[in-house]
């Protein structure tokens, strides 16, 4: 059984910076993609970013390109996500998705249907 524990949520301002992290236990983390989702008040929930097993691929929506950044450390089974000039639209709960590759590509794409998901950690971001 892997478990998957967010943290690092909070409040901050707009134009400021929080780094949530995620920390996976239970399985071989070096094998796992990383993917971030959020959730805002009465949305769906949207993809944000992913790292591959090695962590040295990444990918971002275009909400958030250019402005977050994922890195995956296995040796300590941990994956961030550093957030830069946050924006009001950016408040959500954030998810944190592990998902064995076993094919080991060492790709990383949008799928939500992670096969472990986190409870969340609410970031909040206020005009």
């Amino acid at each position: 059984q892997v478990l998957v524990d967010e943290s690092g949520g909070g409040w901050v301002q707009a134009g400021g910076s929080l780094t949530l992290s995620c920390v996976a236990s239970g399985g071989t983390f070096s094998r796992d993609t990383v993917s971030w989702f959020r959730q805002a008040p009465g949305q769906g929930r949207e993809f944000v970013g992913g790292a591959s097993t090695s962590g040295d691929n990444t990918y971002y929506s275009d909400a958030v390109k250019g402005r977050f950044t994922i890195r995956k450390d296995n040796a300590k089974n941990i994956a961030t996500l550093q957030m830069n000039n946050l924006k009001p639209d950016d408040t959500a709960i954030y998810y944190c998705g592990v998902d064995p590759d076993d094919e080991d590509y060492d790709e990383i794409g949008v799928n939500y249907n992670q096969a472990y998901w986190g409870k969340g950690t609410l970031v909040a971001v206020s005009s």
